[in-house]
C-alpha cells in the first residue's frame, strides 16, 4: 500500500478497509487449535462492522454451532457519520425487509444478532441472523454500544486505523478478550507498549508477514481511488489493496506465542550467521543505552546475559517464557537505569552517532 494511502487511513480520511474471509478464518483457527473451547459459551461482539455483507459476521455466523457460541452481536456505523463519504445504496436485503425505513438507513447504525435456529432448518447459521436499526449511529463510544460491549466476552473486528488507540483503550478498560487488526507501528505507542510489556496484549498469528508475495490484503469501497503498487481487482471486480506492516493484536493465547526461538551463542553467530552485519563482526553497543544492537531476531545470542536491542518485528516471535521485555526506545519507555547518563535526553538509539530505527529492549529469562 502506498504510504500516502496509509496516512489517509490513519488520519480518518479513509477507514473503509474490509477484511477477507480467509484471513479471519486462518487467524481464528489458530486460537481454536490452542484451545478448542476458546469460543464455547461466549458472546462475541463485532463492532465497527457492516453486518449485511461483513466477512466477520459471515464467518462467526456460519461457525456458530461448531464454536459453541452463546450469542453473536454485530453492529454497523451509520453511513452519514463516517469520515469517508462513499456512494451509498441500501442493500436488497434491507430494502426488501418490512423493517426498512428510508429515514433511518443513512443515519442509524444496524445491529445483527444470532442466538438460535429461527428458520426451522435444524441448524444455526447466517440465515438465522435477526436485525434492526440502532437508536444511534453505532459509534463504539456511545452508551448503546458500550452496553453491548459489557454484555460480550470477546470482541473481534478491524477497527478504523485513525481510531486504533481509542478503540483499544475502549476494550482494555472493560478487560475483555479481543482479536483486532492494527498496524505494526502501534507497538511503540505509549498507550499500547505497556500492555505488550506486561503481557496484557500480544501479536496474533499473522503479523507483518508476506504470504504468497503479498502483505495482508483488504477490500476497499468501489469508489476508492487505487494507487501504489500493491493493488488488485478480484474475479468479481471488487477492489483490493495490500497494507504493509499490518496484522492482528490479541489477548487470546495461541501456540506460536509459546514456541521458543532456536538461537546460537554469540561466538557461533559471529562465525556462522547468515547476516553479513553479524558474521565476522563484533556485536555493537549503543551510544545511549546499556545494551547491544541485534538487528535480526535469529541473531540474538543465546548466552548473552545483558540487555539486547531488537527490531519491533521481534514481537512476532516473542515467547514470554524465553524473554523478558525491558522497554522500548520510542516514547522513552525504558527505565532510566538502562540509559547512558550523558545521553539520557535521547530516546532514539544511536551507534557511533548514527540514529537507528525504533528498538525493543529485551533480556533472556533464566531459570
Amino acid at each position: 500500500m502506498a504510504q500516502s494511502d496509509l496516512f489517509k487511513a490513519r488520519t480518518g480520511k479513509n477507514d473503509e478497509f474490509y477484511t477477507q474471509y480467509i484471513d479471519i478464518e486462518k487467524e481464528m483457527n489458530a486460537y481454536l487449535e490452542f484451545d478448542p473451547n476458546v469460543f464455547k459459551g461466549k458472546t462475541v461482539l463485532l463492532p465497527c462492522d457492516d453486518p449485511e455483507w461483513s466477512n466477520f459476521t459471515k464467518f462467526f455466523a456460519q461457525n456458530f454451532e461448531r464454536f459453541g457460541l452463546k450469542k453473536l452481536i454485530s453492529t454497523s456505523y451509520a453511513v452519514e457519520s463516517k469520515n469517508y463519504k462513499s456512494s451509498y445504496q441500501p442493500t436488497l436485503f434491507e430494502v426488501n425487509d418490512p423493517k426498512f425505513d428510508e429515514s433511518k438507513t443513512r443515519i442509524k447504525g444496524k445491529i445483527f444478532t444470532l442466538t438460535q435456529d429461527k428458520t426451522g432448518d435444524g441448524k444455526v447459521d447466517v440465515d438465522d441472523l435477526e436485525w434492526t436499526y440502532l437508536k444511534g449511529d453505532g459509534d463504539f463510544r456511545s452508551d448503546e454500544i458500550i452496553r453491548l460491549k459489557n454484555e460480550s466476552d470477546i470482541i473481534v473486528t478491524n477497527p478504523p486505523f485513525s481510531l486504533f488507540r481509542e478503540f483499544l483503550a475502549w476494550i482494555i478498560e472493560s478487560e475483555k478478550k479481543f482479536v483486532i487488526i492494527g498496524n505494526m507501528n502501534a507497538i511503540t505507542y505509549k498507550e499500547v507498549f505497556p500492555l505488550i510489556k506486561n503481557n496484557k496484549m500480544w501479536t496474533g498469528i499473522r503479523f507483518n508477514q508476506r504470504l504468497n508475495g503479498k502483505n495482508m490484503t483488504f477490500y476497499v469501497p468501489d469508489d476508492y481511488i487505487l494507487s501504489g503498487t500493491e493493488v488488485d481487482i478480484d474475479k468479481n471486480g471488487k477492489k483490493m489493496i495490500s497494507v504493509a506492516g499490518t496484522g492482528w493484536y490479541t489477548n487470546l493465547e495461541h501456540g506460536r506465542r509459546h514456541q521458543p526461538l532456536a538461537l546460537m551463542t554469540m561466538s557461533d553467530n559471529i562465525k556462522f550467521s547468515k547476516h553479513k552485519e553479524i558474521r565476522g563482526v563484533e556485536y555493537q553497543k549503543y551510544d545511549n543505552y546499556d545494551a547491544i544492537e541485534v538487528p535480526f531476531t535469529d541473531a540474538i545470542p543465546s548466552d548473552y546475559e545483558g540487555i539486547i536491542g531488537v527490531p519491533i518485528s521481534f514481537l512476532t516471535k516473542y515467547n514470554p517464557e524465553q524473554f523478558e521485555i525491558i522497554g522500548a526506545s520510542d516514547n522513552g519507555a525504558i527505565d532510566e537505569q538502562f540509559k547512558i547518563p550523558h545521553f539520557k535526553k535521547h530516546n532514539e538509539p544511536y551507534i557511533d552517532g548514527q540514529k537507528l530505527y525504533k528498538r525493543i529492549f529485551i533480556r533472556h529469562k533464566r531459570k
